[in-house]
């Protein structure tokens, strides 16, 4: 099974930006739908991007606009971009597979600055 690590999170003030990426540690040509989920605080973890093999990116409402995911099947890589942050998206982020989510990696986490 694939493992996924992701990494580029940290401490930003509303209206910034991070970039979050996600590495694996084998192909993910095979696999069709991967995504970023985000867990805040007493919170249930909910999905916020989903890309697929063919390009077809779908986003939940709260950050249409501001979030780009993006994916490198060479490189073995996802992305995603985050811009205008808000305080409500402090939260971990973590990367996996859609439908299906496998292992979770630890995460790593956005914190916004009101």
């Amino acid at each position: 099974q694939v493992q996924l690590v992701e990494s580029g999170g940290g401490l930003v003030q509303a209206g910034g930006s991070l970039r979050l990426s996600c590495a694996a540690s084998g192909s993910i040509f095979s696999i069709n739908g991967m995504g970023w989920y985000r867990q805040a605080p007493g919170k249930q973890r909910e999905v916020v991007a989903v890309i697929t093999n063919g390009g077809s990116r779908n986003y939940v409402d709260s950050v249409k606009g501001r979030f780009t995911i993006s994916r490198d099947n060479a490189k073995r890589m996802m992305y995603l971009q985050m811009n205008n942050l808000k305080p409500e998206d402090t939260a971990v982020y973590y990367c996996n597979t859609v439908p299906v989510p496998g292992v979770w990696g630890q995460g790593t986490l956005v914190t916004v600055s009101s």
